[in-house]
Parts: structure tokens; C-alpha cells; sequence
């Protein structure tokens, strides 16, 4: 019993990584479209659409069903299909010579639906323009056709996120990344305090263990997000508000450690430093959770961009993302307490050295 109550959080914290690196690399990603093409189309014309999907697998079904929609209203379903490969078909959809709305184009989802692979689309996928305007018998062609009795696919997978494509997997990493850095940073001001009361002498200690970790997966947080954003955005640092905020706060976590060692008066130097902690995990609030969502951001849950929804993760995502979080926390925990450990063993051979 005292061993798993010592070493259980451990056991578990590694379990629970070496469980969303596995999952994490191995779960394929569901059905989705790479590309669609032409991109555009005048009024009453024969579309011939050359689609390229990703993981599907077309060969192996014979009721593929093709969609264009321009909302839930209105849609108009494909004349034919024909596949190449599993990966690519060709649709024939004849373009009505109204558009069922006002403007003078509009761009259109393309939804692929089989037994097999189940549903899936692609937003924006087709831009339709019209020369003139009848209402009327735009609503007419628009609305003869309905999407009806979608299939859900038939294996296990994270979703196929546009853009994203396989990076989405880096999901379970740098985003654990800085929640074990923020809970880090959290416990380190919390004996920070206990350290500036004087109701725990190691107090100062305990703070540079857990703040070295925290900023350890701070800058691995940095590293994953740059990696990840110049596949996604093109450049590995775009100015995007929120790289900005956390470049930031992690340059005010490692001002803490150069504020640690300008002191030779280790009472002093544990004082001074443990106040200037508390002042940094304050400024972590607004840098990190305000100051992004006030200016338009590339970030999810920043500028009016969700986060941690549906969009962003389904229930398959959750199954790892959430193991992954308590995860890397625990191992970071762990780290801290090793090294903790290292400085309480340092201290005391200088103190023997001393005598």
C-alpha cells in the first residue's frame, strides 16, 4: 500500500504518456478530401470534378453519393460518380443557371457520403457565380434534392481536419505541454508563498524545482508550436498574438533564474526570487488567457475561435488528449521532485563542505 501510494501517481503519470504517444501516432485519421478541382464554375454548366481524398477507400464501396451545398437549405446531389482509385473519383454535377440567393457568387461544401467511409466534407470547396438573377427558379433547382440517410464510418480514427491533415496528432503534445507547465508554475507560487510566511524553510527550494520543469515544458511548448505552425500558417513564428504572449512569459521565467543566481546571500536570493515568482505567475494570466482573446489570433480559443469543441476535438481526440494532459502534468511533477531532491542533496554537501 505505501508503495503504490509513493510511486502510483508516478506509474500512472508514465503510463498515461507512453498511452497518448502510442495512440497518438498509430490511430489513423478518418476519410477526408485533399482536393477539389476546378475551383469554379459560371451558371448552367456540366462540372466535371476531379476529387482526391485522403485514407478513403472508394474501390471497396459502389454507393458513393456526392453533394454540393450552399447551406442546410439548399444543395444539389451529383449526376454521377465514377472511381479511379481509392483515393480519387470523378463527379459530374450540372450547375443551375440561378443561384438561390442575392449575390453575385458564393462558395459551395462538397459532402461524399458511402457505406464504407462514411460522410464527409470539404467547406468552400467550389465557388459558383451567376450572370443573372431569379430567385425564383434558383430555389427550385436548389431545393429538389436533399441529403438524406448519411453513413457513419466504419473503423476508428481522428477526425481530418483541413489544413491540419497529420499534424493534427501534435495535439496530444504541445498542447499537455503547457498544461503541465501552467500547473507547474501554479504549485511553485504556491510555495512561493509558503516560503514568504515562513511555514516552510525549503519553500524557495521546492520553487526553483518546479519552475526549472515548468519552463523546460514551456520551451518544448514553443519548439512544438513553431514546428506546427510552419506547416499550418508557413512560417515557424508568424507574430500571431499568443506565440507572442508565451515568448514572452517564458522570458520572464528565465529572468527568474538570472535573478537567482545575481545574489551571493542565499536568504536574500531565496526572498527576492520567491516574491519576483509570484509577480511572474501573475503576469502569466493576462498573457497568456486575456491579452489573446481580445486581439484576433490564428489560435484556437483566441479571437473568437473556438476551443476544445467539437470542432476541435471529437470524442476519439478526447480519449487521448485528456490521458495526455494528466499525463505530461504527472511526469512533469515527478521531474521536479528528482530534482528537488538533487538540490536538497547539493545543499546539504555544501553545507558539509563549509564545516
Amino acid at each position: 500500500m505505501q508503495f503504490l501510494k509513493t510511486y502510483g501517481w508516478k506509474l500512472l503519470g508514465v503510463l498515461l504518456v507512453l498511452y497518448s504517444l502510442i495512440a497518438g501516432l498509430l490511430l489513423p485519421l478518418k476519410p477526408g478530401i485533399l482536393q477539389v478541382g476546378p475551383a469554379s464554375f459560371g451558371p448552367d454548366t456540366l462540372a466535371i470534378l476531379h476529387v482526391t481524398g485522403y485514407n478513403t477507400r472508394f474501390t471497396q464501396s459502389t454507393d458513393t453519393r456526392v453533394w454540393l451545398k450552399l447551406n442546410d437549405e439548399f444543395m444539389i446531389k451529383a449526376d454521377s460518380v465514377s472511381v479511379l482509385d481509392d483515393n480519387r473519383i470523378v463527379v459530374s454535377i450540372h450547375i443551375p443557371p440561378f443561384l438561390p440567393v442575392p449575390e453575385q457568387s458564393v462558395d459551395c461544401a462538397i459532402i461524399i457520403d458511402n457505406s464504407v467511409d462514411g460522410a464527409f466534407v470539404k467547406p468552400s470547396s467550389i465557388f459558383l457565380r451567376q450572370d443573372e438573377k431569379n430567385l425564383e427558379l434558383g430555389f427550385a433547382y436548389w431545393r429538389k434534392d436533399r441529403i438524406e440517410d448519411l453513413h457513419t464510418g466504419t473503423y476508428m480514427g481522428f477526425p481530418y481536419r483541413g489544413i491540419l491533415e497529420e499534424t493534427i496528432r501534435n495535439t496530444y503534445y504541445h498542447v499537455p505541454m503547457w498544461f503541465g507547465m501552467i500547473f507547474l508554475f501554479l504549485f511553485s507560487l504556491f510555495y512561493s508563498i509558503k516560503y514568504i510566511r515562513g511555514s516552510d524553510p525549503w519553500g524557495a527550494e521546492k520553487t526553483r524545482a518546479l519552475n526549472k520543469v515548468g519552463l523546460l515544458f514551456g520551451i518544448l511548448g514553443l519548439i512544438t508550436g513553431a514546428i506546427w505552425a510552419k506547416f499550418t500558417w508557413n512560417a515557424f513564428w508568424s507574430m500571431d498574438v499568443k506565440q507572442n504572449m508565451a515568448a514572452i512569459a517564458t522570458l520572464i521565467y528565465l529572468a527568474y533564474f538570472l535573478l537567482y543566481r545575481s545574489f551571493e546571500d542565499p536568504d536574500k536570493r531565496d526572498r527576492v526570487t520567491s516574491a519576483y515568482n509570484i509577480f511572474a505567475f501573475v503576469t502569466l494570466i493576462p498573457l497568456l488567457f486575456i491579452i489573446p482573446r481580445m486581439t484576433d489570433s490564428l489560435h484556437p480559443g483566441n479571437g473568437g475561435n473556438p476551443a476544445m469543441g467539437g470542432e476541435d476535438l471529437d470524442h476519439i481526440m478526447r480519449m487521448v488528449f485528456y490521458p495526455a494532459v494528466i499525463g505530461w502534468t504527472l511526469l512533469g511533477f515527478w521531474m521536479a521532485e528528482l530534482v528537488y531532491r538533487i538540490q536538497v542533496i547539493q545543499h546539504r554537501i555544501s553545507e558539509h563542505q563549509q564545516e
